[in-house]
């Protein structure tokens, strides 16, 4: 039987008007927040990895209370279980962090394959799987536009710009796919149901042995030192074509260096 435990990120809507804190942080309180759309297509191919044998699915996120949503989300679409880490101390953390407690709460889970998106949509970093990787000392397998899991070998398929690369890995792997392994499906009204009688264990950093102070915004090796907000739309120019409409147009694209 196949353990694969599944990170998840709650995020703020990337359709709404998002912005930061006083701290400089992500505003997470003040926009609607939803579990990220990229780690919903690494919930979808665990899945289906679980549905072509036999396993279970366990759902990993940190973040404050309302990030529980997202795993209630992953539940619904099918996930066995969940696992939030929720602790004041998080508050601000960077990637760096942000690894080290995914690591620490990963080492305490009965696991042999690992999957994550390839970025969060808020950040969009895309660093955080091979840390967690690096930290416990397993192969990251990243960027897979296909996952195939055949016994303790797991095969992906990258696809770059020129060239598609086939990568295999054996033991305990960690995967990160792209939006490219297929639409992740919708969660079904038994499957809504069935989410609320499902088990959620909460952790703090005591729980995982984790230092406060070696997380948070003060410990953040990077940070946002300063924002402003989008400058208004500017109405565009309309041009009227008297028989010169295509030079007016190449004049205009030469105006903005664009040719």
């Amino acid at each position: 039987m196949t353990k694969i435990v599944v990170a998840v990120k709650y995020v703020p809507d990337a359709t709404a008007n998002r912005s930061f804190s006083s701290d400089n942080t992500v505003d997470r309180a003040g926009v609607d927040g939803l579990l990220s759309e990229l780690d919903e297509y690494a919930v979808e191919q665990a899945l289906q990895i679980v549905e072509a044998g036999e396993g279970e699915v366990t759902v990993l996120t940190v973040g404050p209370d309302d990030a529980g949503d997202a795993i209630r989300k992953a539940l619904q679409m099918g996930a066995d279980s969940g696992v939030h880490v929720n602790d004041d101390a998080i508050h601000g953390s960077d990637a760096f962090a942000t690894s080290l407690v995914l690591a620490e709460a990963i080492k305490k889970l009965d696991y042999d394959l690992l999957v994550f998106g390839m970025s969060s949509t808020d950040a969009g970093m895309g660093v955080v799987p091979t840390l967690v990787a690096e930290r416990l000392g397993i192969p990251a397998v990243t960027y897979a536009s296909e996952v195939t899991v055949d016994g303790d070998t797991v095969k992906i398929r990258r696809d770059g710009d020129t060239a598609a690369q086939t990568i295999e890995a054996t033991g305990k792997v960690l995967v990160s796919v792209t939006d490219q392994t297929g639409e992740a499906r919708y969660p079904s009204f038994k499957g809504i149901m069935a989410a609320k009688k499902k088990d959620v264990q909460e952790w703090t950093l005591s729980d995982l042995g984790v230092d406060a102070a070696a997380v948070g915004l003060d410990n953040a090796w990077t940070k946002v030192d300063s924002f402003e907000p989008r400058p208004p739309r500017t109405a565009g120019e309309i041009v009227t074509d008297e028989g010169d409409g295509g030079t007016k147009l190449a004049e205009f694209l030469a105006s903005k260096k664009f040719v």
